[in-house]
């Protein structure tokens, strides 16, 4: 239904990442993208037995505005 790009893999994104994942006819696909691309792979890995939500990582660096823009563009996020 829609596809949502979440920026931050702390503890706060952590805990709101897996409240979407528990709603998955919601949020069908997420894309979670932090400066540490290893942290967002391994969140990622410990939900995807737990949800059908089709979750992608990315590395971005949200200090910089093209980098956020970019992955924005390439994602697609819907509403």
């Amino acid at each position: 239904m829609s596809k949502v790009l979440i920026i931050g893999c702390g503890g706060v994104a952590s805990v709101a990442i897996h409240k979407c994942c528990q709603v998955p006819e919601v949020f069908t696909d997420i894309c979670i993208a932090s400066r540490t691309k290893s942290k967002c792979d391994k969140l990622a890995a410990e939900l995807a037995p737990k949800t059908t939500t089709n979750i992608t990582t990315a590395q971005v660096d949200a200090d910089h505005v093209d980098e956020v823009i970019a992955s924005s563009r390439a994602i697609s996020p819907t509403s």
